[in-house]
């Protein structure tokens, strides 16, 4: 007597991981920095770079075992993640090489493409080792502690560019903070999903506004006022204010009141103007921002800010094509804080609109991945994470276009900095990982070969299977 039909089990079903995908598009990533490469030789020298096969091998290398590690341990992660990082740092090495033919004593991209190196390392480890991201939850005060002794030692050590931010031993520097603002989302995603009802429903209620009780709130805001105060004695006000951001942020998110935000925008405006006010590094940079050509008027030439303004113009819709700018008269930072006038001058609004995008996709895909997951600590990193690179590239952008005042930070990805990039390279493994956990299919789907329904509370998973 044969089984019925009804009888049988249901038919395997796999869900797809979107390797091939990611691998596709690594390769278009590799290909676009190898091109881009090739362009600066044949516009500033008439020829192909003769080591043009080994920066594509190389960059082609790091690729290509970032891959592996995600292929083989976080076979469900986001397929966009690695391809738009590799596709940025690319880009960052080509315009660094790019100003390094206008500067020929201070070459840079070699160095930068060695930090490189080490941040893809740093990713193929955290994605090897780090099977969960929840483990990194019980060593949230760990975290604070670490990250409050990388802020203070900086203090220690002479300033450079007006701002005690490096660490400078021998040959040798890195910046200490660029670390930090990793262990400190660690720590206020880890407190912050622990004490979410508490902030949310207790304390004080006052006209509309739900006060939590000091015992609840007290804590996170101590830590949250050390860190801004030893960044406001180093002047370091760009990490301070991305620390600000990134509070207010996960304080919105873990509590769901919009309050948070209105209470956080004011606190900013206020302190932006006290600091801008009586702070003389910082009320310079604001003078700069207020009139940009002032030094032109003064008969001393134009400053950084105007010079930046100069190349955003001169590149047009268009650009003026790799290799045929002239933002190396920016001067000392044109390789990092004012790397993203290089890239408006040589491609143009339409190029600096598709690195725009870049970024918007990278942190929109951080935000999906977290928004999947039903812990609240995952939740909340990935968020702060992706808000991290985020509220760095609408700083960066800002200054360097006279939105705002210019801040001294590194573009993600595009500037020079070694410690800016082995940070960000640590922040995609990170949420390569969340992302893994959140389109993994439950242990029951694999065993049936049947997609459960997706959960209420983890919405936009379905379309990611």
């Amino acid at each position: 007597m044969t089984a019925s039909t009804a009888d049988a089990p249901p038919p395997e079903l796999r869900l797809p991981r979107r390797r091939g995908v990611e691998l596709s598009l690594l390769i278009g990533a590799v290909l676009i920095s190898v091109y881009g490469y090739a362009a600066v030789g044949l516009a500033h020298d008439g020829a192909v770079p003769p080591d043009v096969a080994g920066y594509g091998g190389g960059l082609g290398l790091l690729a290509l075992l970032a891959h592996l590690a995600v292929r083989l341990r976080a076979p469900y992660a986001d397929p966009l993640l690695l391809p738009i990082a590799v596709l940025l740092n690319g880009l960052g090495l080509v315009l660094i090489y790019r100003l390094d033919l206008e500067t020929p004593g201070e070459r840079a991209a070699t160095t930068q493409l060695i930090w490189s190196t080490i941040g893809v390392a740093f990713f193929i480890a955290v994605v090897a080792f780090l099977r969960d991201h929840r483990v990194l939850q019980r060593y949230a005060y760990l975290s604070v502690a670490a990250a409050l002794v990388l802020m203070i030692v900086p203090i220690f050590f002479p300033a450079v560019n007006g701002a005690k931010i490096w660490i400078r031993i021998g040959g040798f520097s890195f910046q200490p903070g660029e670390f930090a603002k990793i262990l400190l989302a660690v720590f206020f995603a880890a407190y912050l999903a622990a004490n979410s009802n508490a902030l949310a429903y207790t304390g004080r209620k006052i006209w509309r506004f739900q006060l939590p009780t000091g015992r609840v709130l007290g804590p996170i805001v101590a830590i949250w006022l050390i860190s801004v105060g030893v960044l406001v004695l180093e002047r370091d006000l760009g990490t301070s204010l991305l620390f600000f951001g990134l509070f207010v942020i996960l304080l919105y998110v873990a509590t769901g009141r919009r309050g948070w935000i209105a209470v956080g925008l004011l606190l900013a405006a206020v302190g932006a103007f006290v600091v801008g006010s009586f702070e003389p590094h910082v009320h310079s940079r604001v003078q700069d921002w207020l009139d940009p050509f002032a030094s032109i008027d003064a008969g001393r030439g134009p400053g950084q800010l105007a010079q930046s303004l100069f190349a955003f113009a001169a590149g047009g819709m268009l650009g003026t094509g790799l290799g045929l700018g002239h933002s190396v008269l920016i001067g000392f930072a044109a390789k990092s804080d004012f790397i993203l006038a290089t890239a408006g001058e040589e491609l143009g609004y339409t190029g600096l609109t598709a690195v725009f995008l870049l970024y918007a996709l990278l942190v929109a895909r951080g935000y999906r991945a977290g928004l999947a997951l039903r812990d609240a600590f995952g939740r909340l990193l990935a968020i702060g994470l992706a808000s991290i690179l985020a509220l760095q590239v609408f700083v960066i952008a800002g200054g360097v276009t006279g939105l705002i005042p210019l801040t001294g930070m590194a573009m993600p990805f595009l500037a020079q900095g070694g410690s800016s990039v082995v940070t960000n390279w640590i922040i995609v493994a990170l949420l390569i990982r969340v992302s893994d956990l959140a389109r993994r299919p439950a242990p029951d789907d694999v065993e049936t070969g049947v997609v459960a329904a997706v959960p209420a509370e983890r919405p936009g998973a379905e379309g990611e299977r």
